[in-house]
């Protein structure tokens, strides 16, 4: 019963990892459907969310709700900014030119931030009502861990709607298919473009708050790896496929929990190797990802 429990345990933990790299990895496949761009600088946009987050409390009495909305609207806002001055101009150019640009973007962000909050990890501490254990039959989860779980699956539920219900959504999905055709019916692709910029930003700072939540701290480096991992769900899932996004964020957060908790202890130290041996696997047997076709 002991090790039932603890797998139990375990595949809550790779399911709270695994809401984080799927509502990441699903802003980057939306903005490579629409461009055929990998946005490299998605991962520091979570970081970005996490700052604001620490920040809005420390200017004044902001409640809690408040401090975690205003930064996915702030992001979002950056983001757009972001499409509109360093990816609108280079649309046309050939796609490496707008990958060079997404690393110039992310290398940016990062020492911006160095420059004005220093690379000096900080805590980041949630409300105490939040980090309590609560008992969910025979576990013990943190309140945070549930929080992020049921945040991310009706976000994630959200953007399904969204996408497949309203007028904004249906453009991003037609866009993503055939982004000239939508252009000649006169619908404009601009728009479309930046609200998914906007999307995928708001749901970076929405797991950049998370994971500094399940971490305890923060630093202007946090939002590489996790960006990089959110790359490796999104390909394990089908690059440009939503559905398969959150396929591969959840595969991957369960594959890399149960790899440090199931391992004995000294292998805890290969778990980033792991994840991209994944990769290499998924890209031999099958490279078009988990889930193949439009999502």
């Amino acid at each position: 019963m002991d090790t039932f429990v603890y797998i139990l345990q375990q595949m809550v933990n790779g399911l709270t990892l695994g809401s984080i790299y799927a509502l990441t990895a699903i802003g980057l496949s939306t903005v490579y459907g629409l461009l055929r761009l990998i946005n490299f600088a998605h991962g520091d946009l979570l970081m970005v969310g996490a700052y604001v987050a620490l920040a809005l409390p420390a200017l004044g009495k902001v409640p809690f709700t408040a401090a975690a909305v205003l930064p996915v609207v702030a992001v979002a806002a950056l983001a757009m900014g972001i499409e509109r001055v360093a990816y609108r101009p280079i649309r046309h150019t050939p796609e490496v030119t707008a990958l060079i640009v997404s690393l110039a973007v992310s290398v940016f962000i990062q020492n911006l931030f160095v420059m004005t909050v220093t690379a000096q990890p900080r805590r980041f501490a949630l409300p105490e009502v939040l980090t309590e254990m609560a008992s969910v039959g025979p576990l013990m989860v943190n309140r945070a861990a549930l929080i992020t779980i049921s945040t991310s699956a009706l976000l994630l539920i959200l953007l399904r709607v969204f996408v497949t219900r309203t007028r904004l959504g249906i453009a991003i999905r037609a866009c993503a298919d055939d982004i000239h055709g939508v252009e000649l019916m006169g619908a404009n692709s601009n728009r479309v473009i930046m609200a998914a910029f906007g999307i995928s930003g708001a749901l970076a700072a929405a797991a950049g708050i998370m994971l500094g939540g399940l971490y305890g701290r923060i630093d202007p480096f946090m939002g590489f790896l996790p960006g990089l991992k959110a790359f490796v769900a999104a390909v394990l899932g089908g690059l440009g496929n939503l559905a398969g996004a959150v396929v591969g964020g959840y595969v991957l957060g369960l594959a890399e929990i149960f790899f440090v908790g199931m391992l004995p202890p000294g292998f805890s130290g290969y778990r980033d190797a792991m994840v991209f041996s994944l990769l290499i696997l998924i890209l031999l047997i099958r490279p078009q990802g988990l889930l193949a076709g439009g999502g």
